[in-house]
């Protein structure tokens, strides 16, 4: 069996990710080994995502690894992977997925709805702020960077009345235990891919990509080829305040998509069904862009907008 060297960012969460994918490889008899490598998003940390509007910012250092042969393939938390893969490389596998949905942490609130006025929340994704405050306008959102432990602790130093986390995250460190409340997707709809791992190799590596194929879920790859088809239709990527969610319902897929003002004023939502996935991502989002989400993301692409400010 060839030796697989697997690259990977080196948070708690990306090394836990990647730990997983290769003991799967192990119990499959190959030999895997590991390449920590440090990207342009682990290196800024001090800015809000959406502020430093990098497309590829937690890959490029990774991607260039697979190009320069030091590794041979990249475990990713999909969501972090652009849409659109330069022509060098293929996703050969998107492995089962986790829980998509957000979590509500807190160390003394149950949930959104019993949080006080002018509670301060932490995030610094758009796309939670936008829905936090279309619901709970009242509330202080405040930029919150860092791996899971880093968040974690500021709130538990009372940094933050409450944070919003992802699910599959706190799941899979096993660190749930100031998660109050499982967001329903109709409330906050999630990241495109949230919950899935994309194993990324390079383009035309045919032993690989079959070394590979045992990782790949069918119903994981339909699904958040869905919610990416959706996401580069609009342009977007992981930091803009888009959501996407998409469900196998037998044979079909029903997808709920947001686009949203970061301020929680303009919220759009679509939900249909079809059987094609990339087609049903790129209707949902041009009815989207149709129904004033064009005007939407073009004031957020303009920054438009106010990010949230540290506590």
């Amino acid at each position: 069996m060839p030796r697989l060297r697997i690259g990977s960012r080196g948070s708690q969460l990306a090394l836990w990710q990647a730990n997983h994918i290769s003991e799967l490889l192990r119990a499959q008899g190959h030999t895997a080994e590991l390449e920590i490598i440090k990207t342009t998003g682990d290196k800024i940390t001090d800015v809000p995502l959406a502020k430093v509007g990098t497309k590829g910012m937690f890959t490029k250092e990774i991607e260039e690894a697979l190009v320069e042969n030091r590794v041979d393939l990249a475990v990713h938390s999909l969501k972090d992977l652009p849409t659109k893969l330069a022509a060098d490389f293929e996703i050969a596998a998107i492995t089962t997925r986790e829980n998509p949905r957000d979590v509500f942490c807190s160390v003394k609130f149950a949930s959104i709805e019993a949080l006080p006025q002018q509670a301060n929340v932490g995030t610094s994704s758009l796309r939670r702020q936008a829905q936090l405050m279309a619901i709970r306008p009242d509330l202080k959102i405040h930029a919150l960077r860092g791996n899971v432990d880093t968040r974690l602790r500021k709130l538990e130093s009372g940094d933050y009345d409450a944070i919003i986390l992802a699910a599959a995250g706190l799941n899979r460190l096993g660190k749930t235990q100031l998660a109050r409340q499982v967001i329903s997707a109709e409330i906050m709809t999630p990241a495109a891919g949230q919950g899935a791992l994309g194993i990324e190799i390079r383009n035309g590596d045919c032993v690989t990509r079959e070394l590979l194929s045992f990782l790949d879920d069918a119903a994981a790859r339909a699904t958040t080829t869905c919610e990416r088809a959706l996401l580069n239709k609009l342009g977007g990527g992981c930091q803009v305040p888009i959501g996407a969610f998409a469900e196998a319902i037998g044979h079909r897929i029903r997808l709920s998509a947001l686009v949203a003002h970061p301020d929680g004023t303009k919220i759009l939502r679509e939900t249909r069904e079809g059987d094609d996935p990339v087609q049903l991502g790129e209707e949902v989002a041009e009815i989207l862009l149709s129904r004033g989400g064009d005007v939407i993301l073009e004031e957020v692409y303009g920054e438009g907008f106010a990010l949230p400010q540290q506590p």
